[in-house]
């Protein structure tokens, strides 16, 4: 009789991989890619650590895996990660993702890129890869993610990962280089909103924005909505103050205004950053497709933050993601999916009150946490 998976659980969505070999297939694709998924969630960091997990947890695995002929070898994991298909390995995180949560309307989903530093091979001339990805700042997931184009840059990458997911009633939000009239566009061809940061060196724009927003404080601000908030910790102090407008008077001020898909409000935030040391202010500007609401547009910017916290730190510090040096093939890139794949499901199992880290020790001693992890 034929082993099953446990019902309900996230691997059933990677069943319909291509398997990239076309001999020697000893071992089941699925069974790897479900060690391989159970190995990183409980600790494992790399090829060597999956084929130990495996093997530790071997006489588990062989309760709903075929295995057989046991746990492949290290040397059997990396070739076969590094030949599948990384497109299709994110295709299949993405259908798990759209399959399993409900994506909630008016949610802040920030995009921003990684650079996996490792990841380079200099003896073949490779440079390290580089992945775009997509934050759900409510479902507090990893919605999807694409390889950035050796010879390209993130802004191809952004467009066809928006391409990918379903955003209707969402906040996009952006770090500066993806200021852009065909971002805009797309997010509102998605049913979306958008925040795009102005770059610095869109001398045109920013300049306008900003004899602008002086015009405007010389009126008081009059045609202005605002908002501020204020951190403290560390020593420090942080005020950040934001004020929105939607005035036809100023919008048309700005140059090729026509140009940007749904543009109703420009935005400028000034930062105030207190120590004993220094007193510090930034002033930083952006573009909306939402409403002049300032509270709405200041929230949606100090979310966009959470991509870096929530995603590439935890990916950094607890998952030791620059610091593996795995690069052959596509190895890099379907490891740092099934890197996320474990970060997802981590943070959606809450009855343990603890960090990722321990999360991850939990699930590695206890294997009926482990499959109430999976279960999503």
């Amino acid at each position: 009789m034929e082993a099953r998976m446990p019902e309900n659980t996230s691997t059933q969505y990677f069943t319909e991989m291509e398997d990239p070999r076309r001999s020697n297939r000893r071992h089941y694709l699925l069974d790897m890619v479900v060690v391989a998924i159970c190995a990183v969630i409980c600790g494992a960091d790399g090829w060597s650590d999956i084929e130990l997990f495996g093997n530790s947890k071997y006489e588990w695995f062989k309760g709903f895996l075929r295995l057989p002929h046991g746990i492949p070898s290290h040397d059997t994991f990396g070739r076969v990660f590094a030949v599948l298909d990384g497109e299709q390995f994110q295709r299949c995180f993405m259908r798990w993702i759209q399959g399993v949560y409900e994506i909630t309307e008016g949610q802040i989903v920030p995009l921003d890129g990684k650079r996996l530093r490792r990841s380079y091979d200099k003896r073949l001339g490779k440079d390290a890869i580089h992945m775009v990805s997509a934050w759900a700042s409510e479902n507090r997931m990893v919605l999807g993610q694409l390889k950035v184009d050796s010879k390209s840059n993130e802004i191809p990458a952004v467009m066809a990962l928006l391409d990918l997911l379903d955003i209707r009633g969402c906040i996009v939000t952006t770090d500066a280089m993806h200021c852009q009239k065909k971002t805009a566009q797309k997010v509102i061809d998605k049913d979306a909103d958008y925040v795009l940061r102005v770059k610095d060196n869109q001398s045109g724009i920013r300049d306008a924005m900003q004899n602008l927003f002086e015009f405007a404080e010389e009126e008081d601000f009059g045609d202005c909505d605002y908002h501020q908030s204020i951190d403290k910790g560390h020593g420090r102090i942080e005020i950040r103050e934001c004020w929105a407008t939607s005035a036809a008077d100023y919008l048309w001020f700005l140059p090729n205004v026509d140009k940007w898909a749904g543009l109703q409000s420009i935005v400028m935030i000034r930062s105030v950053r207190q120590s004993e040391k220094e007193t510090e202010v930034e002033s930083r500007y952006y573009l909306s497709s939402l409403a002049s609401d300032a509270e709405q547009i200041l929230g949606a910017i100090r979310t966009h933050w959470e991509i870096e916290n929530k995603v590439h730190w935890v990916l950094d510090v607890v998952f030791d993601e620059d610091g593996s040096r795995i690069r052959q093939g596509n190895a890099a890139q379907n490891l740092a999916v099934l890197r996320h794949i474990a970060l997802n499901l981590l943070r959606q199992e809450t009855t343990l009150k603890r960090g990722i880290k321990a999360k991850r020790l939990k699930a590695g001693w206890d294997q009926a946490h482990l499959l109430k992890i999976l279960a999503g």
